[in-house]
């Protein structure tokens, strides 16, 4: 159940949920998305989605999701049980008192860090409606994301992404923009047509010869909250589908990728 599937998504089974959680007390559910599952609640029924998930698990009448991630997107969500905890932490999100790290594959071998502070705004035209680009148009909002690389060899990049902003889109954007797209990205990558034929056919023959990945490679890896009386922290390890692209691909082995991925640690 790795592989995202356009519309016909599996649905999730129950007994797979406990080992996605990557902590819980009675304020916090912490979860390690996988790359495939919705955050929202859809038309499939609740096992169809991470919301409709956490709720048949915890049986509670009402969850407060604080952020959620694209349903490609892989890592940390986090759920509030109670209505303070939420307002606590959404705060934080919204005051920039915390910290986010994302690690991504990227297309080629960028060696240096980049510093990227550049406005983005929705695309006018194009074949699909929800791409963004760097644009200095009245609409534009800013945005800066800062991108480490941490391994670069055999045509890609293992690399840590700071985003300072918290703009729809905003690392894939300056990644296009960097000429090292996001590994996998229907939208920003290769063909955005192939965006529209996964929604409407699911995977096909032609992402399966255009994709080396099922899904963007892309896994929000890290929360700092800094609050006052300390900073709360969260982690979530990577999912099998980008830990088997770093073998098959890049030819790294676990202890490789270990010692790479303690550099994310102090941000």
């Amino acid at each position: 159940m790795n592989n995202p599937y356009g519309e016909d998504a599996p649905l999730v089974d129950p007994a797979d949920f406990p080992g996605w959680i990557v902590q819980e007390d009675d304020n916090l559910l912490i979860v390690n998305k996988p790359g495939w599952l919705v955050c929202h609640p859809s038309k499939n029924g609740p096992m169809s989605s991470l919301v409709g998930v956490v709720r048949a698990y915890t049986r509670a009448e009402k969850l407060h999701l604080v952020a959620r991630l694209d349903r490609e997107t892989s890592g940390l969500v986090i759920f509030a049980k109670r209505p303070s905890v939420a307002r606590k932490f959404q705060m934080a999100i919204q005051n920039r008192i915390v910290k986010k790290a994302y690690i991504a594959l990227l297309e080629g071998e960028l060696r240096e860090p980049q510093h990227v502070d550049l406005p983005i705004a929705r695309r006018k035209g194009g074949p699909v409606i929800v791409k963004s680009e760097v644009s200095y148009d009245r609409t534009s909002q800013d945005a800066v994301t800062d991108f480490v690389p941490l391994i670069a060899q055999n045509g890609y990049t293992l690399c840590r992404i700071e985003p300072v902003t918290g703009r729809k889109h905003q690392i894939r954007v300056h990644a296009e923009h960097l000429q090292h797209r996001i590994v996998g990205d229907k939208i920003y990558g290769p063909d955005e047509t192939l965006y529209i034929e996964f929604i409407e056919n699911g995977w096909t023959e032609r992402l399966e010869a255009a994709l080396p990945i099922q899904r963007q490679a892309l896994h929000c890896y890290r929360y700092d909250f800094e609050f006052p009386e300390g900073t709360v922290s969260f982690t979530a390890p990577l999912q099998d589908d980008m830990l088997y692209f770093c073998g098959d691909h890049m030819g790294l082995d676990s202890s490789g990728l270990t010692g790479a991925l303690d550099v994310i640690h102090p941000l």
